[in-house]
């Protein structure tokens, strides 16, 4: 019997397709390590976003790969999972404690920005990384009933705040803040302004990625939120509904002026399924959500469905992923957080830390 090489094993293994990314792992250059001896083989594979749900997946397609060569006897596959800090806007610098914000937004509101937003947080988590989420909704935060937290933030240092814990993730909102019935009359800079004290003013730590709840629109707010704050990527909320879509559009326009990349868009009340008879209906209109990725040559990371529970589970402070995690919605809400991660990973590391720092002394 012929012996195994490590330079047979390769092309096979390259080619295999991770699902979360849709990409060789060849391509991705995920395949860190082929050892052989004798016939055993150990393989190695890093990933470069959270994807722990499907590395039992994974592993079989990678057996299933090396025993298409004879002779291939005990098989060992580590899966492990790196995450680093990914560019931002030029002239932005990365927060610290933070590798990657992701921005959630909408063009209007009613459209399920916030439960999005929790439930890709949540679903982060889910699948291996360590999330934070910020509520940068000054006139209408909702996290803290969303993900069941209150009270105020404590402080170790007199200078920056503690963030909230629910479900694993860390939080903060102006709604901590604040009596839930206090109304945030504040301009505009002064919005924004306590926006970032919020952001820059929490001690977050060691996160993966921070999920970032925009506020509705596309006004002065937003507008200077995407230029000061380093974001990696955004994610547009909208539903099919056409007049959804218009304002959506503007969200997505207003990212790229600003240099934020488009990560994809997400179509809530995709359908309506009768509980009582399964009937499915089109309340608000079918394939908006897919023909806007079209139009902006974007992808479509997900649609869900006009769901009782999803609601529910949101107004209980328990979101869907944490109330159902192995429900189907829930599922539906994992792969969106794959695509988001995987595209992040796909995109220019930042090497800002690694330049050196340059000082100009007046000299005499």
């Amino acid at each position: 019997m012929n012996a195994i090489s490590e330079a047979q094993l390769q092309p096979l293994l390259q080619a295999v397709v991770d699902s979360g990314s849709s990409r060789t792992l060849g391509d991705a250059r995920a395949l860190k390590s082929v050892k052989v001896d004798g016939g055993d083989v150990v393989i190695d594979v890093e990933l470069g976003y959270p994807a722990a749900s499907q590395h039992a997946a994974l592993r079989t397609a990678l057996v299933a790969a090396a025993r298409q060569l004879p002779g291939v006897g005990n098989i060992s596959v580590s899966i492990t999972t790196r995450i680093v800090a990914h560019a931002v806007q030029r002239g932005v610098q990365l927060l610290p404690g933070v590798k990657n914000i992701i921005a959630v937004a909408s063009g209007k509101g009613g459209v399920g920005k916030s439960t999005t937003a929790a439930n890709l947080a949540l679903a982060l988590a889910a699948e291996g990384a360590r999330v934070g989420m910020l509520d940068a909704d000054i006139y209408g935060p909702s996290q803290p009933l969303m993900l069941g937290a209150s009270g105020r933030p404590e402080t170790l240092d007199g200078q920056t705040m503690e963030p909230h814990i629910a479900h694993g993730l860390q939080v903060n909102s102006i709604g901590f803040l604040v009596d839930d019935d206090q109304a945030m009359i504040w301009r505009g800079p002064m919005a924004t302004q306590a926006l970032e004290q919020l952001l820059r003013q929490t001690r977050w730590q060691e996160l993966d990625y921070l999920i970032v709840d925009m506020p509705p629109g596309t006004g002065d707010i937003q507008l200077t939120l995407s230029q000061r704050v380093p974001v990696t990527g955004a994610v547009i909320v909208t539903t099919p509904q056409d007049i959804a879509l218009i304002d959506a559009k503007k969200g997505l326009k207003m990212f790229e002026k600003v240099g934020v990349p488009i990560l994809g868009i997400v179509e809530n009340m995709a359908l309506h399924v009768c509980a009582n008879c399964g009937h499915v209906e089109h309340i608000f209109g079918a394939e908006g959500g897919a023909k806007m990725a079209a139009q902006y040559g974007t992808e479509l990371l997900g649609s869900l469905p006009l769901a009782m529970s999803i609601r529910a589970q949101a107004d209980s402070g328990t979101p869907t992923v944490a109330a159902e995690p192995d429900g189907e919605v829930a599922g539906i809400y994992k792969a969106l957080a794959r695509k988001v991660s995987a595209k992040i990973a796909a995109q220019g590391k930042d090497y800002s830390a690694k330049f050196p720092s340059i000082s100009i002394s007046k000299t005499t």
